[in-house]
């Protein structure tokens, strides 16, 4: 994402104009837009025109519009974004107060207006604008006859190929079908390797499965490399890490991010952060569960007793429509940083945010143990049963 221009005024108020340069920049995009915002952005209308015989015509115009954000559809696997609203600036084609809705593209700027910027979406801003936050982790998470390639960028865990091969069973004394079927698995999974990793971008390429098959699938996918001198795959063989998964679906990938070699390896990058403080939250759960509580009650309790060492929140819950609620969580992050917690806000679209939101979207790890905090909550499980 690239900063054209920043006119925030003391109050809050202000604009920023953003040019979105990667797929992944229309991610941060939904994350800042939000319902009641004005963005102007340049656009295509269908207008109609009248000749002079009185003839009606129709065609597309490119034009600028300034709209009302009133709905905002983000599709996650193509990465687009459409945002509706109302017309809320004379245009010699677009009436005022009509209805509109602009498809943000790449690499064509946008300016937000908004009546109040919030710390958290401003540092979102400027996590989108550093370009080392880039999609710098790929993932082949496999089974026999199923794997997954993914992209684990700071932001996103996005899904770039399934392949799926019906691996017929062994028979005693005869394996061919079983081999021959495997081998086609195999060169399916190495042309999608091929056809969606950047290995100029990607640090490491990590390969999950269960058993043997990880170790299977490097020996052929080397040894063809080096039969049909595939130089890319050669020259980058030190990329690729092998690690244990449950299976070959997608939510495995949380097992193998929390590997500790792999944990060493990618200890640079966000996504790494994130899975660690989920681990570290479930550890102090199990063993310690005076200090880890979840939920927004408990959360702002703790915070009233400066007990938060480190916040965990999901990013769905900025994008809450009620702005009283929305208000409500950014004041639990400005306050948790003021009082010197580390606050890691995590991405609805990667494996670990999709945990942290079955417990609730919000929680935390303590300094130190919140006797009162326990008691409450069993004085209401009690009242409960």
């Amino acid at each position: 994402m690239k900063l054209v221009r920043k006119d925030i005024e003391k109050d809050n108020a202000g604009q920023v104009t953003l040019v979105p340069e990667e797929p992944e920049d229309m991610w941060h995009t939904y994350n800042l837009v939000q319902v009641g915002d004005s963005l102007r952005a340049s656009t295509i209308r269908k207008v109609q025109t009248e000749s002079s015989t009185g003839s009606v015509g129709s065609n597309r115009v490119r034009t600028t519009l300034t709209l009302c954000v009133e709905a905002i559809d983000f599709d996650s696997q193509a990465c687009q974004l459409r945002v509706k609203g109302t017309n809320i600036q004379e245009n010699e084609y677009v009436k005022m107060g009509a209805y509109h809705t602009i498809e943000l593209e790449p690499n064509r700027q946008f300016t937000l207006a908004k009546k109040q910027w919030d710390s958290v979406v401003l540092e979102r801003i400027e996590q989108a604008c550093d370009p080392a936050w880039s999609a710098d982790v790929a993932a082949v998470v496999m089974q026999e006859g199923l794997a997954h390639i993914c992209l684990v960028t700071p932001s996103m865990t996005l899904t770039r190929a399934k392949v799926e091969v019906n691996i017929p069973r062994k028979r005693k004394g005869n394996c061919s079908q079983h081999d021959r079927a495997l081998e086609r698995f195999y060169e399916q999974v190495v042309q999608a390797i091929q056809r969606h990793i950047h290995f100029d971008i990607v640090k490491c390429i990590l390969v999950a499965s269960p058993g043997f098959v990880r170790e299977q699938f490097c020996d052929y996918m080397f040894q063809q490399a080096v039969k049909t001198d595939n130089k890319v795959l050669l020259e980058n063989r030190s990329k690729f890490l092998q690690v244990h998964a449950s299976s070959g679906h997608k939510y495995s990938l949380k097992e193998a991010l929390c590997d500790p070699t792999v944990a060493s390896r990618l200890s640079d990058t966000k996504a790494a952060g994130e899975v660690k403080a989920l681990d570290d939250f479930y550890k102090m759960l199990q063993h310690e569960p005076d200090r880890a509580f979840y939920g927004l009650k408990q959360v702002e309790k703790a915070n009233e007793a400066m007990a938060i060492d480190t916040l965990l929140i999901s990013d769905e819950l900025f994008r809450h429509q009620d702005v009283a609620t929305r208000s409500r969580y950014v004041r639990l992050v400005d306050s948790v940083k003021e009082n010197a917690g580390t606050v890691r806000i995590f991405s609805s679209l990667h494996v670990s945010g999709e945990q942290l939101s079955q417990l609730t979207g919000v929680a935390a790890i303590l300094r130190f143990p919140v006797p009162e905090l326990s008691d409450q909550e069993d004085d209401s499980s009690s009242e409960e049963d």
